[in-house]
């Protein structure tokens, strides 16, 4: 299993961005995917999960701002990210939510002015 976090930055508060998951190593449709807040001295929290079938579910503190999304055909799953805030400032990770796998990377997001 492997998977690849993409797409984070510097952004200012109520920027956007769009992250990226390569997944590769498993049959990526039939699992429901996750994307993972792990902000500067916490621990790390599911912040929006989708189905394999693509049923969405959030975290209070990104609902109505987040969006993930995934294209089977590709392996990926997405996280559009809106509004941003510096309470989003985190590595984001992405991984199989209650069959985990090896974390990869992870990307850095940033919201500062």
């Amino acid at each position: 299993v492997q998977l690849v976090e993409s797409g984070g930055g510097l952004v200012q508060p109520g920027g956007s961005l769009r992250l990226s998951c390569a997944a590769s190593g498993f049959i990526f449709s039939i699992y429901t995917m996750g994307w993972y807040q792990q902000a500067p001295g916490k621990q790390r929290e599911l912040a929006a999960r989708i189905t394999g079938g693509g049923r969405t579910n959030y975290t209070n503190s990104v609902k109505g701002r987040f969006t993930i999304s995934r294209d089977n055909a590709k392996n990926t799953v997405y996280l559009q990210m809106n509004s941003l805030k510096p309470e989003d400032t985190a590595v984001y990770y992405c991984n199989r939510v209650d069959y985990e796998s090896s974390w990869g990377q992870g990307t850095q997001v940033t919201v500062s002015s």
